[in-house]
């Protein structure tokens, strides 16, 4: 498989109900199959060690372990959603991204686990329980997001696709009001000790059973003059398979 350009920092190492309530203990909490990654010189929160995909009934768990504490790092808040920041945890797939409900063949369909204390994108959910929908980003939470890769966010280096004005593209339910192809579908990151995982049930499983993956840490940033490209990748903590080749493997 050909392996997709990104942009490197200078530390890069090359029922629904019962879901939304998961215990901790539920969690994958071992870390054998998928990719495994050795420590870098990354910071350690962002520092993969080990990534896996796995599916029982119609449920995947994602799975990132890292070599120090998940989550234990945000982004500086700035007070604007100009230039605002995000941190993610991501899980670039194969599978179409018609299969969450956007448009088919739109670009790399990945789940993340993001925080930006600067601009809340989950406005039907109030994460931290205040009565207020609005000022949530801070809270760390998930989305499907569509990446391609954008010249204009840097050399080699990828964007969540934008949604042109004028145009009406294949959205999700949860599609949040932004103009490009990102949901947020309220399926909860859960962090144990060193690894973070979310799960998600699928209509068909048989998609992503079939799927390859990676794991990815990331910086992105929202363009300072909200044109696009509204949401790029700015840096890169860490890949694990060194390539972002996606050579993950579900297992089931």
């Amino acid at each position: 498989m050909k392996a997709i350009s990104f942009v490197k920092s200078p530390a890069t190492k090359l029922s629904i109900v019962g879901l939304l309530l998961t215990p901790l203990a539920a969690c994958a909490a071992d870390h054998t199959h998928g990719i495994q990654a050795p420590a870098g010189d990354v910071e350690a929160a962002f520092d993969i060690v080990h990534t896996k995909i796995t599916t029982e009934g119609n449920v995947a768990t994602f799975h990132i372990a890292v070599d120090g504490t998940p989550g234990s790092s945000t982004p500086t808040a700035h007070g604007k959603l100009e230039g605002a920041d995000a941190f993610v945890y991501v899980w670039p797939t194969t599978i179409d991204p018609s299969v969450v409900g956007f448009g088919a063949g739109s670009g790399i369909l990945a789940l993340a686990a993001a925080n930006h204390p600067d601009f809340d994108d989950t406005p039907l959910y109030d994460e931290n329980g205040d009565q207020n929908l609005n000022n949530d980003g801070g809270h760390w939470h998930s989305h499907w997001v569509v990446l391609s890769p954008n010249e204009a966010c840097g050399e080699g280096a990828l964007s969540v696709v934008d949604i042109p004005e004028g145009t009406n593209p294949p959205l999700p339910a949860t599609w949040p009001g932004l103009p490009m192809l990102l949901d947020s579908p309220r399926w909860q990151p859960v962090f144990d000790k060193d690894s973070v995982n979310i799960k998600v049930p699928f209509a068909d499983i048989g998609t992503v059973n079939q799927a390859n993956y990676d794991g990815v840490t990331a910086g992105l940033r929202v363009s300072k003059n909200l044109h696009a490209p509204l949401f790029c990748v700015v840096n890169v903590f860490d890949v694990a398979s060194g390539d972002l080749s996606l050579p993950g493997k579900v297992s089931h």
